[in-house]
């Protein structure tokens, strides 16, 4: 049985999140969720140390404005914009180390595999509903009139 788009993309995002944390079995992966909590205890420490700043991150689009909000949530991070920014420019407060080693690592490593998720379906799909040519448009010489 095939697997829906919502359910292949699941799956590879917890794949992502294993290979993050070097998890490969469920074992593994309770472990990860554990060095999860260990990172939050961290971030608290962190707090304590290194005191928070404000950081302003302007995303490409809201997927990724989705992706970045979920990961400072799961670590305690409260995400914020303050009225008349853009819907895909998040703000938060935390400890720049912390945010930069963990978060941002995370949140750049799955962004990736999320675009090449949706690059691959989107070619996939137009091909097989579409039109089998998902090349480019080819590029011709200008005609005289717009040089």
């Amino acid at each position: 049985m095939a697997l829906s788009i919502q359910d292949q993309l699941r799956e590879r995002l917890t794949k992502v999140e294993a290979l993050y944390f070097g998890a490969t079995t469920a074992g593994e992966r309770d472990a990860a969720e554990a060095a999860a909590e260990r990172l939050k205890a961290k971030l608290e420490e962190a707090c304590r140390r290194d005191p928070s700043i404000e950081m302003k991150f302007s995303l490409p689009d809201q997927w990724s404005v989705r992706l970045f909000i979920a990961l400072c949530r799961r670590y305690g991070i409260r995400p914020f914009r303050y009225p008349r920014q853009r819907s895909t420019t998040i703000m938060v407060r935390a400890p720049r180390r912390f945010f930069d080693t963990v978060v941002w690592r995370q949140f750049s490593d799955l962004h990736t595999d999320l675009w090449l998720y949706f690059e691959q379906t989107t070619e996939r799909l137009i091909r097989e509903a579409i039109h089998a040519d998902t090349a480019d448009a080819e590029t011709t010489v200008e005609p005289p009139s717009l040089r």
